[in-house]
């Protein structure tokens, strides 16, 4: 008797689609991804996305450093905007927050053009050098004639309160993070700043004035840096906008016939 051997069976063959159907779920899928990557940053690159919402533990623990991290770094290049009705100020210097002191070049705008030339101030005095043609720049060395003295003005002044809250950004010790939240410190959101991404908070109220939360907006990095300051000042339309690191930060020398604080 004769047995006859049954072929080979061929492997089990996969399904295939037509080529045109295979595009198609290509194309879905990768447009799928894309639109998800689309979402995540159009979320998180929002500032209000989320907030205002109370504080984590880290981000309390940053923003309890962030003055702090001024203080380490002694001192900060900076371009504090001034706001005005008749027109705004640009300082443009550093701050040495070991010495409280800061020094740069003050440029206006409007009727307050008037107001250019170079600035050193203290807590406790200004020192302002009129320039019909100030620099973008002020000079490493301070010129050693042509200042004029006067102590800063308490009220009334948006240069001066500005001038009073750059030197106040730094301090030889962190805050408390356990009651910045407390007193009604929030984060805001995140946002792009100069190609870094950075946690958006607001301060709590001020020691002496409740209900002042929300005065201060600080732009602080992962580590606890400083990137900029939001703060409304008084009856001015704007407020005061302090950014750092908008160029190299240069030692502040005290300006000819004064006293330094080192």
């Amino acid at each position: 008797m004769r047995i006859r051997q049954a072929p080979p069976r061929r492997p089990t063959e996969r399904r295939r689609w037509p080529r045109s159907r295979r595009t198609t779920v290509v194309i879905g899928i990768a447009a799928v991804a894309v639109a998800t990557v689309a979402a995540f940053l159009v979320a998180d690159g929002d500032s209000g996305a989320g907030g205002p919402r109370p504080l984590t533990t880290d981000e309390a623990s940053r923003l309890a450093i962030t003055r702090f991290r001024n203080h380490q770094a002694q001192g900060r290049a900076v371009t504090i905007t001034v706001p005005g009705a008749a027109g705004g100020l640009t300082v443009t210097g550093s701050v040495d927050y070991r010495r409280k002191v800061g020094y740069g070049v003050v440029h206006g705008t409007g009727r307050v053009k008037s107001s250019d030339g170079l600035i050193q101030w203290t807590p406790t005095s200004v020192h302002v050098r009129p320039m019909t043609d100030a620099p973008a720049h002020a000079p490493t060395s301070p010129p050693r004639s042509g200042w004029y003295d006067r102590p800063p003005l308490s009220s009334g002044s948006a240069l001066d309160t500005s001038l009073s809250i750059a030197l106040g950004l730094g301090g030889d010790r962190p805050d408390n993070a356990e009651l910045l939240p407390q007193n009604g410190a929030a984060w805001r959101g995140r946002e792009q700043l100069d190609g870094r991404w950075v946690d958006v908070m607001t301060g709590p109220s001020s020691p002496d004035r409740s209900g002042t939360a929300g005065n201060v907006r600080y732009w602080i990095g992962s580590d606890g840096t400083m990137y900029r300051v939001r703060v409304s000042v008084g009856s001015q339309p704007e407020p005061v906008v302090i950014d750092f690191d908008t160029h190299k930060y240069v030692p502040v020398r005290p300006v000819p016939g004064t006293t330094s604080n080192r």
